[in-house]
């Protein structure tokens, strides 16, 4: 497969002098096309630094990113983020939500209307089309910004904690439809969650970060599959994988206490 996002050696601090705080520290990472990378680790190791550094929202220290051999210099449509709290315009509908950065590029209406149409029913909000966001539940709301996202495209989808405000079952629900999006759009993804079993449900490789400053721990590659609903909890490759990496994180999230 070929390389499309690389960092080498990043460094991320904040501040200067005795009180700059030491974020990441040499992040070495290789991600291939059509990977689902999740990133777990103790609170404040940098998961979600490390996300915006790659969104081009912050400058690292010392480094460097590249996607697709490109030095990554700032945002751009290339990449696409979800964040935990859905950045929607409330005076749009779903249908404005959705088609918001498509009207930004000078799309024709009638192919907007199309692309529209199609991540509507691919998130299956069908029937809230002219809906607000503040007529939406949570998990709505959610969708719409998923589908926002990939309507534009995007070539690595980053999502940080997206799922963390909802409660388990809207959580559940959506975890599937984004492995199901994955699998039919094959987009390469990067996503930061504190929850180890969605890592392991949704990674087809689980990056493991240390406690502040955050390094690469271990890497761990998911070797099976991962089906929707409730039969991969009953597997037992599922749960060694996930004591495994629980064990990992655990003795992170004890050095960040100490």
């Amino acid at each position: 497969m070929a390389s499309c996002l690389d960092l080498r050696a990043v460094v991320m601090r904040y501040g200067a002098g005795p009180g700059a705080v030491n974020a990441l520290e040499s992040i070495d990472l290789a991600v291939e096309d059509h990977e689902f990378v999740t990133i777990v680790g103790p609170s404040g190791c940098g998961k979600s630094t490390l996300l915006y550094l790659v969104g081009g929202f912050l400058r690292p220290t010392a480094g460097s990113l590249q996607l697709r051999g490109k030095e990554i210099a700032g945002p751009g449509p290339d990449r696409g983020i979800v964040f935990q709290r859905y950045s929607l315009f409330p005076w749009l509908t779903v249908r404005g939500n959705i088609g918001y950065g498509l009207d930004e590029q000078g799309m024709a209406k009638a192919e907007r209307d199309r692309i529209v149409d199609e991540y509507v029913q691919l998130v299956h909000l069908e029937g809230f089309e002219e809906r607000y966001p503040r007529e939406l539940s949570g998990g709505m709301q959610q969708r719409v910004a998923l589908a926002q996202t990939l309507a534009c495209e995007p070539d690595i989808l980053l999502m940080d904690e997206p799922f963390g405000a909802l409660d388990a079952q809207t959580r559940r629900i959506l975890q599937d439809e984004v492995r199901r999006i994955w699998r039919r759009d094959t987009k390469t993804v990067l996503f930061v969650t504190h929850d180890v079993e969605e890592a392991v449900a949704l990674g087809t490789r689980i990056v493991v970060m240390s406690a502040r400053p955050g390094r690469i721990k271990e890497m761990f590659v998911r070797g099976f599959d991962v089906g929707d609903g409730e039969e991969f909890e009953a597997d037992p490759a599922f749960a060694e994988l996930k004591l495994r990496i629980w064990r990992s994180v655990k003795e992170e999230v004890e050095a960040a206490r100490a």
